[in-house]
């Protein structure tokens, strides 16, 4: 591993320890893969038929993780992880059992989770089925006993992430409201509440463009604080005639008020190219769900479903991305 040269750019707190590998000396992207790819096979539980779309933080020395995972019923619901190096994971082997209303916590389907520090416990958000596909939350301070809040939003919606702090005094999330199928439209909007249970102050962020962004957009991790404002992943898709193909940009949001974007990358910074973005349950997807950062050295690590059956793991540095987006930004 080479040196990465100090950062002061994320606001936050340093993890030594967060998993890395060096840009490849013939690379040049802003954004790299693992090479030892995929992180998580689709069989690393007796039952699963896919592991991916998946979150992890710092937990305790090591770090804990919501994982989703499709069984081989083809059901899907959400496990919690533990590792303690972020790349080797040992996944509990049956999902995760919510405490809170049984109205709420009935399993339709439960996927594509975030998780994010806040205060003084883990949030989780996830798709959850109710009466069609909402923005499920809930909290957790060991990942051994969950808890559930009423749903975010009323159906139908995806992506929802939470900010990792209070902005202007209210908690805040993205999400993308969407329809009760294969959604083919799909903008981001910011969206605020007071209590993490009644929410509102929607305001549109960003929608759609041309290219690898043109059939519907969505947030990825949890928004990374920066001196320069919120760096926020998100994932593009393209219907081609082959259906729909799911690739990942930056963009730079303003701080105070989230919904007004300072900086939009015009390409992506990863496209499904690899075996297994391309080949698996849904071909040709990436789509980032996690990111893990040191802000001592400004080190970011992303995690990402590949084809809908795998998890991947890419890194890039803070002020490498930031830069690009300048240099690339289409607003």
């Amino acid at each position: 591993m080479s040196a990465t040269p100090a950062s002061r750019t994320i606001v936050g707190k340093a993890l030594p320890n967060i998993p890395w590998e060096a840009r490849p000396a013939t690379l040049s992207d802003v954004v790299w893969r693992y090479s030892a790819n995929p992180i998580i096979p689709r069989d690393a539980t007796p039952t699963s038929n896919s592991i991916f779309n998946s979150a992890v933080v710092p937990f305790g020395a090591g770090f804990a993780g919501v994982f989703r995972c499709d069984d081989k019923r083809r059901f899907m619901n959400i496990h919690a992880g533990r590792s303690a190096d972020a790349m080797h994971w040992q996944i509990e082997p049956q999902p995760i059992e919510w405490h809170g209303d049984p109205e709420i916590t009935k399993l339709q389907y439960r996927y594509d989770p975030r998780v994010t520090w806040l205060e003084d416990r883990y949030y989780v958000s996830w798709c959850n089925g109710y009466h069609g596909p909402t923005i499920g939350v809930g909290y957790t301070y060991d990942f051994k006993t969950f808890h559930q809040l009423e749903n975010a939003f009323l159906p139908f919606n995806r992506n929802g992430v939470i900010f990792p702090r209070r902005i202007q005094g209210k908690y805040a999330m993205v999400s993308r409201p969407s329809d009760n199928g294969h959604t083919p439209f799909g903008d981001i909007f910011y969206s605020e509440s007071p209590d993490m249970e009644h929410w509102g102050h929607h305001r549109w962020v960003m929608g759609t463009k041309g290219g690898w962004q043109s059939t519907k957009i969505g947030a990825g991790p949890t928004p990374i604080e920066t001196t320069e404002g919120w760096l926020l992943f998100y994932h593009g898709v393209l219907t081609s005639c082959n259906g729909f193909v799911y690739s990942y940009s930056a963009a730079l949001l303003d701080l105070d008020q989230p919904w007004k974007v300072i900086y939009r990358g015009g390409p992506y910074l990863m496209s499904p190219q690899t075996l297994y973005e391309c080949v698996g349950d849904v071909p040709n997807v990436a789509f980032p769900c996690a990111a893990l950062t040191d802000a001592e050295t400004g080190r970011i690590a992303i995690y990402y479903g590949a084809a809908d059956t795998v998890t991947g793991l890419a890194f890039c540095q803070v002020d490498e991305v930031l830069d690009w987006l300048k240099a690339n930004s289409e607003i």
